[in-house]
């Protein structure tokens, strides 16, 4: 059977496949509690005070992080800053190694998807060097597809993984490729497959986020990488997905913990295929902009932000009250498929 996106929420308690999600109906959403969040919003039952549930409907149960091996909890701080070593100038050379791997992850409970990943997870390792460095990726291809790994940055052509400008634009199975380059400029960048077909070699889960810090550094704050993207089950090219680090209302089952009074830095990149546009928004507080981190001045002050595909965006604010804050896509449709959390801020 086909079924579209937007038939999504109402026709899924039908299908056997999916046991383990289901959703409100029209009425019954009218009909919910108050207090549960902005009306029409998805969500998944958390218990909140008094055993009350927060959000609406969603998924029921939980995807296991040791079904994945990776943890979209860990996966928020999670930098990976390589190996380092001295090169002859002086300055630092910072290594990596990828492998691309052909692996079924669990996008919800009970949803399998035959995803394509960089060491194992999606999204990809979150790669952070300072301003100046030199950077080494040795790439294996370790899938039955050729594949690349393609930087957002500034290096040579030979070295950006497109077709046609050298080996490293297309590394057939089992070969390998060595990417190297400057770390340059500072800010939030992302790295993804660039083998055609384009989207979908990154609808599969080809992606990742690459930092690049100022040579003078960013004020200390509790750091956390938010990768934005769908997940289309069905292959018609049209999500019924929506996640941030992949699985679909992961933060809304455990929140992201932080803490009252302190800077929150959000890494928060967009790679969604198959819809031209996405969004962030929080509620009951402002964050500063920082388009691209290529600026230590903020462009404004706001709570929602819309990106495109490639655009990324980081984000600062403090939370000054103790309690459970939403934040969520600003498109009702994402939100009630998956892409929605909380904060959870504590003294």
């Amino acid at each position: 059977m086909t079924l579209s996106r937007r038939g999504f929420l109402c026709k899924l308690p039908a299908v056997a496949a999916l046991p383990a999600v289901h959703a409100l109906s029209g009425r019954e959403a009218a009909a919910a509690p108050a207090g549960t969040g902005h009306a029409g919003h998805g969500g998944t039952e958390v218990p909140g005070e008094s055993g009350r549930l927060l959000g609406h409907a969603g998924t029921r149960g939980r995807v296991d992080p040791r079904v994945n091996g990776f943890d979209p909890q860990e996966i928020l701080r999670d930098f990976d800053a390589g190996t380092t070593s001295r090169l002859p100038d002086g300055r630092t050379l910072r290594e990596w190694k990828v492998v691309a791997q052909e692996k079924e992850i669990e996008i919800a409970p009970g949803v399998k998807y035959p995803a394509w990943t960089y060491n194992g997870r999606v999204p990809g390792p979150t790669f952070r060097a300072r301003e100046g460095e030199r950077l080494r990726i040795t790439f294996i291809n370790g899938t039955r597809h050729a594949h690349t790994m393609h930087f957002h940055g500034i290096h040579r052509d030979n070295m950006d993984g497109v077709v046609g400008f050298g080996p490293g634009g297309h590394v057939n199975p089992g070969e390998r490729y060595v990417y190297e380059f400057d770390a340059e400029p500072f800010g939030l960048h992302l790295y993804h497959c660039h083998t055609t077909p384009l989207a979908d070699h990154i609808a599969k889960g080809l992606y990742g986020t690459f930092i690049i810090d100022p040579k003078r550094g960013r004020r200390p704050a509790d750091e956390l990488v938010m990768v934005m993207a769908g997940f289309d089950t069905n292959f018609d090219r049209a999500n019924e997905f929506y996640a941030v680090n992949t699985v679909a209302f992961e933060y809304m089952q455990r929140p992201v913990k932080v803490k009252r009074g302190e800077l929150v830095r959000i890494y928060l990149v967009n790679v969604l295929e198959f819809d031209p546009l996405n969004s962030f928004h929080i509620h009951a507080n402002f964050f500063h902009h920082f388009p691209t981190g290529t600026s230590l001045e903020p462009t404004e002050l706001t709570d929602t932000i819309v990106q495109g595909q490639g655009q990324r965006s980081i984000l600062e604010l403090r939370f000054p009250f103790a309690g459970r804050f939403m934040f969520h896509a600003h498109v009702s449709e994402f939100a009630e498929l998956g892409w929605m959390g909380f904060f959870e801020v504590t003294d």
